[in-house]
């Protein structure tokens, strides 16, 4: 399983389509992601495995979100005050 997550990082070019958000507004694929990464990295984490899986999450939601949102999110997670459950 981890060699098929390896070869899926490689060949990575840009986020692929999501059926769960077929319109072209892709807020909401961007957001998921964000989320499912650091819910990924704490579950990970807590079971003492290894966080490489994640990466498809990180890699998906820098290719669609927009940096500044990133920065944002990122602070309000740092400061407890990230509005989504982690």
């Amino acid at each position: 399983m981890a060699e098929d997550i390896k070869a899926k990082l490689e060949k990575y070019r840009t986020a692929p389509f999501d059926a769960r958000f077929p319109n072209q507004n892709q807020t909401r694929n961007c957001w998921s992601n964000y989320v499912d990464y650091y819910r990924c990295q704490k579950a990970l984490d807590a079971k003492g495995l290894d966080t490489q899986p994640c990466e498809w999450y990180k890699r998906v939601y820098k290719s669609l979100c927009p940096i500044s949102w990133i920065q944002k999110w990122d602070e309000q997670r740092e400061d407890g005050t990230f509005p989504g459950k982690i």
